[in-house]
């Protein structure tokens, strides 16, 4: 298992996660959850993003990942990107978040100690890939990622949590079109 932590194989899956800065709750509303979920479809939909697995938490995200065109850290780059702009833009327009001074002053406060940034950061800037390259590393991390709400204490079962492909590998149907791991 690599620890550099980069996208080496672009035959291989890869399982990533990425976090809110300062790990706030932002994955507490609705809104800011569907933010993630239609950018992954648009991914999967236009860039050729492989979805194996995924699961937002309140403060994170775990996906096992693969990509048929476009290489996996572009795609994570751009959604991140994109995600970061809706999701701050629909904190500042939203008129019934308690914490929005305070959650734009995070985002703010962390900008600034970046220099490559203009005025917010949203995410943390790295996803920590890992080379899925046997079938029981594969394993241990879907059974992370599924078991992550549970763990949380969100569910008593990973597939009643609605954000997360638990559901699809339970045989139900999930948000996203998952390619599942036989």
């Amino acid at each position: 298992m690599s620890r550099n932590y980069k996208f080496r194989d672009r035959e291989k899956l890869y399982f990533v996660s990425f976090a809110v800065v300062n790990w706030i709750d932002m994955f507490v509303r609705r809104e800011y959850k569907d933010i993630i979920v239609d950018s992954l479809k648009y991914c999967i939909t236009n860039k050729g993003f492989e979805l194996y697995a995924w699961c937002l938490i309140s403060s994170h995200v775990h996906l096992i990942v693969g990509s048929t065109k476009e290489p996996i850290d572009g795609i994570l780059r751009d959604m991140k990107r994109h995600t970061a702009k809706r999701i701050l833009k629909t904190i500042e327009e939203h008129n019934q978040e308690s914490r929005k001074e305070w959650m734009l002053w995070m985002f703010k406060r962390a900008g600034t100690r970046n220099p490559h940034n203009e005025t917010y950061q949203f995410w943390q800037h790295h996803n920590h890939p890992i080379e899925l390259s046997n079938n029981f590393m594969m394993q241990q991390k879907l059974d992370y990622l599924h078991h992550n709400p549970v763990e949380a204490g969100f569910v008593e079962q990973p597939q009643d949590y609605l954000y997360s492909s638990a559901r699809d590998y339970a045989g139900q149907e999930g948000l996203l079109d998952v390619i599942l791991i036989e």
